[in-house]
């Protein structure tokens, strides 16, 4: 599993003209699944983004959560994270798991997220074309794979 989360100051996602999420301070996070991924992702995954100490505190310094600032959350699936780039240049989405996997894996993370921070998250439409906007705060953009633990 891995995740791209944006430190914004706002973002948003529309889709056919009509926005469903709307963030202000917080973090944008873009989640791609294989057909490998586990529960045991997901709870090291939402742990670490949640926990991840990129807010500044008093004195300016990143040392902060997310759960520490009370921030929100948009999560949003996106299949491209698992590309490859290896051979020629077409990206291949082999690795990406297919809807019937990943669509209960990408709701339990929602879940375990919203979990960790003790509220709800916003979210994207699972498969829909999006239209992502954000103001990235620092910047500040982070990737995490689940298979990179140590």
């Amino acid at each position: 599993m891995k995740a791209v989360i944006q430190r914004v100051s706002k973002a948003s996602v529309t889709i056919e003209n009509q926005k469903v999420a709307d963030i202000q301070n917080g973090l944008l996070i873009l989640i791609g699944i294989t057909n490998e991924d586990t529960q045991e992702d997901i709870n090291w995954l939402s742990k670490k983004i949640t926990n991840l100490r990129i807010f500044n505190d008093e004195n300016d310094v990143m040392n902060k959560s997310l759960i520490d600032i009370k921030g929100d959350a948009i999560i949003v699936s996106q299949f491209t994270l698992q590309a490859s780039t290896k051979k020629g240049n077409r990206p291949s989405y082999m690795n990406a798991a297919k809807p019937e996997i990943a669509i209960p894996l990408y709701e339990a993370f929602i879940e375990k997220v919203e979990g960790n921070l003790e509220k709800k998250v916003q979210t994207g439409k699972f498969g829909a074309d999006m239209k992502i906007e954000l103001l990235n705060d620092g910047p500040v953009t982070i990737i995490i794979d689940s298979k990179n633990k140590v």
